[in-house]
């Protein structure tokens, strides 16, 4: 929890009024900074800590920010559905309006702006390009991707576009039963926003964390379209031991074709770069034994590996092929053709680590088959009543900075050394602070600078890091936790949605300044 700040609100509001409106002569990154220097100590850490040309940026998703979820003819989304479920969503909130980026996108990129951010990684919400998910197109909602996108580049921020996030359109999954179903032509959607923002948009990704679409969807049924087998979760259709695997095969063979009808079509003309982004929990064994070691590779392989093993070898880890056998879906020799080596960069999105054990669990019977269960891993939060790091407010959140490097470390290791980009890192409070308390964040400005020093470490021991992406810019709607969480380096005041840059935005404000900035 953020400590209270002895400032008054007014004496934030004044001040940020003030860098707002100052000139770009007057725009100093050490003017207008309500904090003193050793809050904003950056530790030695500096844009110079990085190789030349290292992108540092933030990120957000389109359901999370944008709002107008069904004005301006944008379809509904299958989180637009599920959140109507009674008791999904702690505080019963939905998306509908969020922090209203549709309207207010000029305020938050120029904000972007100010704190010396070089790029936005946003999201392209599906169903507002394509109300039905295919076919008739919404103009209006194209017409929004151009202002955001013009407006980046007008202030210099560099636009990374995301093509899913979570939020497959509601006619999808009822017409085909969403990714299981391997109709849903994402290609096709991909190519409409290859072909109407390439030409300004450089970066693509084609997924957001395809592994928890696949697990919490299909497999534990906790996120959107909330499949799961009865012994496994509280839904009413769907299978533990299937959905999940079937889930990922098409997210992956989707992504693939989306990479080769850019490469085919998009990428020679207009210059750009496509990857997709990964979560990565670091798991640790929790003793040196021999059976927790295997017990951690196998959390490794279901976790990272279950994606990043197609995409570099052209198959599954064997780890899964051994444990999931026919119920592992196979690639054919076209397939593995197009799959293996369809990215330029892979983003990373690492928040926490884990100790791992082996339970010592008993063989599953074939009703309690789940994707998750077949890891055969214990999760513990602590080690000897000990907790691997820090809590932020998350019950799943601890920092362990560390695990950042060993999950560099990792990707470089076993996957080749790709380019990486770490694209989500960050920390939350409870979404009842005040503003007073919100400001004064000075638990997210230690995780921050912790988790930068690490990668700082990993760069320089070889890792292809690329760039930089702090989740989030603004407090945000937090899928199950709603407004009960606030990632944001930035406040949001819910009750009028003005925007207030926390200390955690001055320290990244100081990081990151550069001399000569153009503006």
């Amino acid at each position: 929890m953020a400590k209270a700040s002895s400032l008054s609100i007014s004496f934030f509001l004044v001040f940020f009024v003030a860098i707002l409106s100052c000139s770009d002569a007057a725009r100093s990154p050490r003017k207008h900074v309500p904090f003193k220097d050793s809050e904003l100590d950056t530790g030695g850490l500096s844009r110079e800590s990085f190789p030349k040309g290292f992108v540092f940026g933030t990120a957000t998703s389109a359901y999370q920010v944008e709002g107008m979820a069904d004005k301006d003819g944008r379809g509904p989304s299958i989180w637009d559905e599920f959140v109507q479920k009674p008791g999904i969503i702690a505080d019963n909130s939905t998306g509908e309006v969020t922090v209203d980026q549709y309207h207010r996108y000029k305020e938050d990129v120029h904000l972007m702006d100010k704190l010396n951010f070089d790029a936005y990684r946003f999201s392209i919400s599906w169903s507002r390009i394509f109300p039905d998910g295919t076919g008739r197109v919404n103009w209006k909602g194209v017409a929004y991707y151009n202002r955001l996108i013009d407006y980046m580049l007008q202030k210099g921020i560099t636009p990374y576009a995301n093509l899913y996030h979570y939020d497959l359109p509601q006619a999808l999954h009822e017409k085909y039963g969403g990714w299981l179903n391997d109709q849903v032509d994402f290609a096709d959607y991909a190519h409409f926003c290859f072909e109407h923002f390439g030409d300004r948009v450089k970066n693509w990704f084609t997924f957001n964390e395809p592994r928890v679409v696949a697990a919490l969807g299909y497999d534990s049924g906790t996120f959107a379209p909330g499949r799961c087998s009865k012994a496994v979760g509280n839904c009413t259709e769907g299978n533990s031991g299937t959905e999940p695997y079937i889930a990922t095969h098409n997210l992956i063979l989707s992504h693939a074709a989306a990479v080769q009808r850019y490469r085919e079509k998009y990428q020679e003309g207009q210059k750009g770069k496509i990857g997709i982004l990964l979560d990565f929990v670091w798991y640790e064994p929790l003793t040196r034994g021999k059976n927790d070691s295997y017990a951690a590779q196998r959390a490794r392989d279901f976790h990272v590996g279950w994606y990043m093993h197609p995409l570099v070898y052209g198959e599954y880890p064997k780890t899964m092929q051994n444990i999931v056998g026919n119920r592992l879906p196979k690639f054919t020799e076209d397939e593995v053709k197009m799959v293996k080596g369809s990215f330029d960069y892979v983003g990373i999105n690492q928040y926490t680590s884990y100790y791992i054990y082996d339970p010592h669990q008993q063989p599953l019977s074939e009703q309690d088959l789940s994707y998750q269960a077949e890891w055969n891993a214990g999760f513990s939060y602590d080690k000897n009543g000990v907790p691997i790091g820090p809590k932020a407010h998350s019950y799943w959140l601890y920092e362990v900075p560390t695990g950042l490097y060993k999950a560099l470390m990792y990707i470089k290791d076993h996957y080749q050394n790709p380019p990486v980009i770490l694209s989500e890192n960050g920390m939350d409070d409870a979404g009842n602070v005040t503003l007073a308390q919100g400001m004064h964040d000075t638990e997210r400005v230690n995780y921050y600078r912790g988790y930068l020093n690490e990668l700082k470490k990993a760069v320089d021991d070889g890792v292809n890091g690329i760039g930089y992406f702090a989740w989030s810019l603004v407090d945000n709607f937090e899928w199950l936790s709603g407004y009960t969480a606030r990632f944001g380096i930035v406040y949001v005041d819910y009750s009028d949605l003005s925007r207030h840059p926390k200390m955690s935005a001055y320290w990244f404000q100081k990081l990151l300044a550069r001399k000569n900035k153009q503006h």
